[in-house]
């Protein structure tokens, strides 16, 4: 099945349609857009988020336009893999993130970034006190890409069960459909 979209006014070929294939190379050069997803050790949420919107972006077949990276607020697990019930629970779902590994977030990435997800409103908090001046647009909650779940955070499963994870991941993955959608009528 061939997918159809649209280029945004402006792009020089407004009126015509395009498949992901001519969309992809036509807009590589001008256009990539950067997702970090954030939470606090860089092991549960933003690996589970960096893998989910990393397996959506493959499937609609738009890796060429669309960077994709986690972090955390905090040092604690720099350089660790993600937590085993986070692996877990992504590979029941169809998902490796064993290849991630665990690294802090830094005023830089304000700089490399388009956009800055933190999974709840504390890391929010960490992230904005590292945010240059006029990078605050790029900080938000992961969870404002899905609104109709009407929660604003994603909560912290690692001292919890494997239920904690499973609803993670439900959670991230309605965001991050949300979050496909946005760049799609932004950018893509």
């Amino acid at each position: 099945m061939s997918m159809i979209f649209e280029l945004p006014f402006g792009m020089g070929h407004c009126a015509q349609s395009h498949s992901i294939q001519e969309l992809s190379s036509l807009m590589s050069k001008s256009v990539r857009v950067k997702v970090l997803f954030v939470c606090m050790g860089n092991i549960c949420r933003s690996p589970t988020a960096h893998g989910v919107f990393r397996k959506l972006v493959m499937d609609a077949g738009l890796m060429d336009l669309v960077e994709i990276d986690s972090a955390g607020t905090h040092a604690y697990h720099v350089g660790e893999s993600p937590d085993r019930r986070a692996r877990e629970t992504a590979a029941q779902r169809g998902i490796d993130i064993g290849d991630l590994r665990a690294r802090r977030a830094k005023a830089e990435d304000f700089h490399h970034y388009d956009y800055v997800l933190a999974m709840d409103r504390d890391n929010l908090d960490a992230l904005s006190e590292i945010c240059p001046p006029g990078q605050e647009s790029k900080l938000r909650l992961l969870m404002d890409f899905a609104p109709d779940l009407r929660i604003r955070e994603v909560p912290d499963p690692y001292y919890g069960g494997q239920r904690g994870f499973e609803r993670v991941f439900d959670m991230v993955e309605s965001a991050a459909l949300g979050l496909l959608e946005d760049l799609r009528g932004r950018y893509l």
